[in-house]
């Protein structure tokens, strides 16, 4: 007996699925302005403490593939110029 999919079904997916993508655009949105405030920060004028929070997000944002850096960078309409 073959398993099918009911309409029922298709739509909970369906709303999983739209759900997911609005949450990872806004997640590359928080990605790409974090990755623009990295991109901006002067480690030297740092305030006593928050290096390592720094080195953390900095660390995190480079291990990103650069497809999803672009995409980031893209959902918060943000560039990084060298």
């Amino acid at each position: 007996m073959p398993h099918t999919i009911n309409q029922e079904e298709i739509n909970m997916l369906r709303s999983e699925l739209e759900m997911l993508m609005r949450e990872r655009q806004a997640l590359l949105k928080v990605t790409g302005v974090a990755a623009g405030l990295v991109a901006e920060l002067d480690s030297h004028s740092l305030p006593n403490g928050t290096e390592e929070a720094a080195e953390l997000l900095a660390a995190s944002i480079n291990a990103l593939p650069e497809e999803t850096l672009k995409d980031a960078l893209s959902a918060a309409h943000a560039e990084i110029v060298n």
